[in-house]
Order: structure tokens, then sequence, then C-alpha cells
């Protein structure tokens, strides 16, 4: 059993130790929390809000210029991928772009969206394995809910977010067994829409939300563990 539920498992309970699901369906916006605490982020030109058959679904960021970078379990079901990219508001701003090609990693909650349309740059910097370490304060962020006591579709954030949270290790595990950045809240945490959203230490990417207890903890997927697959397709 897992006791940090895939954040696209917006059905269990917060703090569930029900088995995650073993495949992950697409998250469902009316159900999911996502940062709660934390600020209003103020300058990420990175962001990329994902959208599943026209609906909020994930986070994302653009990497290069036909390339996003998410999790797998945002990817998992068959329609059709959009993302809003390079602005804080999911409702308007930057490029709307569309995935014609899914790349899924084989075995790590990553997965890379080509799109059809040239982005324009800046693209986020991502990190290696020596970039984050245990100790570290690092950013996450996402589009989403602010309130935890009423249904997060009622509350969810049009602009996107940032929470401070502490590394606890650089060898945790992701929703699929890949090598993950876990942390613990500083100022917020990270659950629901957050999925394949970034984390940041010292001004590189260094994860990809994986996994969450929706209260205190979340693993990220170790970019720096997985940049030679990245590089392979995306070319960074």
């Amino acid at each position: 059993m897992r006791v940090i539920t895939a954040i696209a498992g917006a059905l269990l309970a917060a703090l569930s130790l029900a088995p995650a699901a073993a495949t992950a369906a697409p998250e469902n916006p009316d159900m999911q929390p996502m940062i709660i605490g934390g600020s209003y982020a103020q300058n990420f030109p990175y962001a990329a809000r994902l959208f599943f058959n026209g609906r909020e679904n994930c986070s994302a960021t653009k990497i290069a210029p036909q390339w996003i970078l998410t999790a797998e379990h945002c990817v998992s079901g068959s329609g059709t991928y959009t993302f809003r990219a390079g602005s804080l508001d999911q409702t308007s701003g930057g490029q709307l772009v569309t995935a014609n090609q899914i790349i899924k990693h084989p075995s790590a909650d990553l997965a890379l969206a080509r799109v059809s349309t040239t982005m324009s740059a800046p693209f986020s910097p991502l990190g290696t394995t020596s970039d984050v370490a245990t100790g570290n304060t690092v950013q996450l962020y996402g589009w989403g809910a602010t309130c935890t006591n009423q249904p997060e579709i009622n509350c969810q954030s049009r602009y996107l977010k940032v929470a401070n949270t502490r590394v606890t290790s650089v060898n945790g595990s992701d929703y699929r067994g890949g090598r993950a950045v876990a942390v613990t809240r500083v100022d917020g945490i990270a659950a629901g829409g957050d999925s394949g959203g970034p984390m940041f230490s010292n001004g590189k990417q260094v994860g990809v939300a994986s996994t969450s207890d929706r209260s205190t903890r979340s693993n990220y997927t170790h970019v720096g563990a997985y940049r030679t697959w990245i590089r392979q397709y995306a070319g960074v």
C-alpha cells in the first residue's frame, strides 16, 4: 500500500492509505485539490497549463521550442492534450498549443509532449542530480485550490501558485517507482492539479510533481536522474 497517493488519484481521501490505481486516470478537475497555502507566482515564464479534451487537468513546463515536460499519469487517457504556455493566468495570455506526440518514460512518472506550434523562449532550465540535495528549500509551482474545507472546484486558482517546501530525500519513489525528490511542507504543499508541475531549486527545474499526501508531503520525479532520457527526445 502507498502512504502517499498519486496526485492523480483525486477520488482518494487526502490521507487515505488505500493503494493507488494501477493505471492513473486523467485528473478530474471537479475533485482535485492543488497547491494549498503558498502564494501567487510573480514571474514564471516556463509554466504550461495542461488541458485534457478542453478541461483543466495538470501542470507542466515548456522546456524547448516544441517540447513540454509533465507527468506520465497526466497523459494516460486517450484524447486531445492542449497547453497554455508562458502565462500565469490559465484563462488568457501566452500561447495555446496542441500536442501531436506523447512520449512516456518506461518506468518513471515522466512524459514529453511534442507540440505542433513552435513556442517562444524562455524555456525551463533543467537541473542535474547535483542541483538538489537534502535540506534544500525548493519551490513548487502549479494551479489550484486555495481551500480544503469545501469542494475544490469552488476555490481553484485562476493564477499560478508557488509554495516553499524542504527536501527530505533525493532517493524517494514516484508514482511509477521511479526516482523522486521527497519534500515536506514549509508554507504550502502540492496535490491534485499540480501533477506534472515543476519543482525548482536555485533557478533550475529539478522535479516533476508525481505524488502527495495532500497535507505535508510530496514526491517529485527527479529530473536530474532522467536527463539522458529527456535529452534523447527534446535535445535539452
